[in-house]
């Protein structure tokens, strides 16, 4: 498939936690042995989620936090290295700027911060 392929989007909390979850269960939980109680911090009410699909699969989500944090970027591994991360960070970038945001910041894991240095992050 080709990255034209992938949605990027606001997701609807309530009616995409499920998918959302899903997606952060695979990732955080059972591939980088996240603790449960951190992975579900009890914030996601408040966030603004993202969510990115191919046809009705879904395969990426992150969230942005009221204070500018961009945090729970998960992609799912069978879809990595597919331009899908740049996709869903370009969305989220674009929404916090019309949002009036004006700073957004991150904690990343070692092994992807050159991912995010590529968008300006420091």
């Amino acid at each position: 498939m080709k990255t034209t392929d992938y949605v990027a989007e606001i997701a609807n909390w309530p009616s995409d936690a499920n998918d959302l979850k899903a997606i952060r269960t695979t990732v955080f939980i059972e591939e980088q042995n996240v603790p449960v109680e951190l992975e579900w911090d009890g914030l996601d009410p408040d966030c603004t989620h993202f969510i990115v699909r191919s046809n009705s699969q879904t395969v990426a989500t992150a969230r942005l936090k009221p204070d500018g944090q961009i945090g729970r970027m998960a992609v799912l591994e069978h879809f990595r290295g597919l331009g899908i991360g740049s996709k869903l960070l370009n969305k989220i970038l674009n929404h916090a700027k019309e949002s009036g945001i004006k700073h957004v910041f991150l904690h990343a894991q070692i092994r992807v911060v050159g991912f995010y240095q590529q968008f300006g992050f420091i």
